[in-house]
């Protein structure tokens, strides 16, 4: 520890750095416990953030400010930041959600409390967070032989991961240093405060009209417009949610009283638009016009077998494979299906080979020829 005469404080300041001192273990439970509720408010509101911190002010640190300015304050009660809470958020719209979650867990000190993102002029620079001065209510902590808890403020502050960035160059050019910064700097750091600003918005937008996109979709999807809607990975796992393929599915099962393994579907996404399917509708007419033949087909795979788990990917996958063969794709058409689920490789060649030669006997690969 530092010698109090190393810091050359006043007598004043010297008090308030011993109350410091004597306040340590409060200040190291409020820390526990800031973090903790905001930790466990955040998770149970399905907040996902970029990061929490917590922090006591060193003690260095304190001596620094109170050389600095310490005629400001009457004793350690007014030092509103010796704990300190941060919560980096990755949109503009969730600063304001976590500032209302605050308000709802701790007690804010509004009159000390300052939206910094408002405070300025349109000739200088600076992009700010939220802070809020708070203090610990007694129905979320109370210890009677710690009664500091619950009267000794801290400092918490809300901001995007980009605000946080220019907070740390902000920091490291020494704005707040006293020194003037020339016309040519302050401008172009201006300039550079506005575009950080312009990107956090376009983030927040550009989610806020992807969000609604996928809301439109899945009203689109469960309506059964499935022409409207275009064939993507959005779309296709919004698809998916309804079963599109469960009919077949149990009637490929029932074979053989097959138990249903499940597996992912969305592989199979990169086949249907390597086929030159555009829609949802594409897939349901798909289904529709190839179903029978997608059962003819399986049948003869697994009828007389012992095969008592079939995949829930079967349906989908011999929905595909007589669409290639009806549809004149052939051995290389169906190599190209295995490829893309399973990775390129010269088994896929020879199951190809042999879909094709166990095939060419069933019904749906004459039914053109009768």
């Amino acid at each position: 520890m530092a010698q109090d005469n190393d810091y050359g404080l006043d007598i004043h300041c010297l008090m308030i750095l011993e109350q410091y001192r004597e306040n340590m273990p409060v200040y190291k439970k409020m820390e526990e416990i800031v973090h903790g509720v905001l930790e466990e408010s955040l998770k149970a509101q399905g907040i996902y953030i970029n990061a929490l911190e917590t922090r006591v002010k060193t003690e260095k640190s304190l001596a620094g400010k109170l050389e600095l300015k310490g005629s400001k304050y009457k004793d350690i009660t007014d030092l509103t930041d010796i704990v300190g809470a941060r919560v980096i958020t990755f949109y503009i719209d969730e600063v304001d959600k976590i500032a209302a979650l605050v308000d709802k867990v701790f007690d804010v000190d509004w009159k000390h409390s300052v939206d910094k993102r408002k405070v300025h002029e349109l000739n200088t620079f600076g992009y700010s967070s939220l802070h809020y001065i708070c203090r610990i209510p007694k129905e979320r902590y109370f210890d009677p032989a710690m009664p500091q808890l619950n009267e000794l403020r801290f400092e918490l502050q809300m901001r995007t991961a980009l605000q946080h960035v220019w907070a740390t160059l902000d920091h490291d050019t020494g704005y707040k240093s006293g020194v003037e910064i020339p016309h040519e700097y302050l401008r172009n750091m201006n300039r550079l405060a506005g575009i950080l600003e312009l990107v956090d918005e376009q983030f927040s937008q550009m989610r806020s009209e992807i969000n609604d996109y996928r809301r439109k979709v899945q009203s689109l999807v469960s309506d059964g417009h499935f022409e409207q809607v275009a064939l993507d990975g959005d779309t296709f796992r919004s698809y998916l949610q309804i079963g599109p393929f469960d009919n077949l599915l149990h009637k490929i099962a029932a074979i053989n009283q097959a138990e249903i393994h499940p597996s992912g579907i969305m592989p199979y996404l990169t086949v249907l638009q390597a086929l030159g399917f555009k829609t949802l509708a594409d897939i349901e007419n798909l289904i529709k016009d190839y179903e029978e033949d997608a059962y003819e087909l399986a049948a003869y795979q697994i009828a007389g077998t012992d095969i008592d788990i079939v995949s829930s990917t079967i349906a989908l996958q011999d929905l595909l494979i007589v669409y290639i063969l009806e549809n004149g794709g052939g051995i290389l058409g169906l190599k190209m299906v295995f490829d893309k689920i399973n990775g390129e490789s010269d088994y896929n060649l020879k199951r190809a080979e042999q879909i094709m030669d166990g095939a060419k006997n069933l019904k749906f690969m004459n039914k053109n020829n009768g």
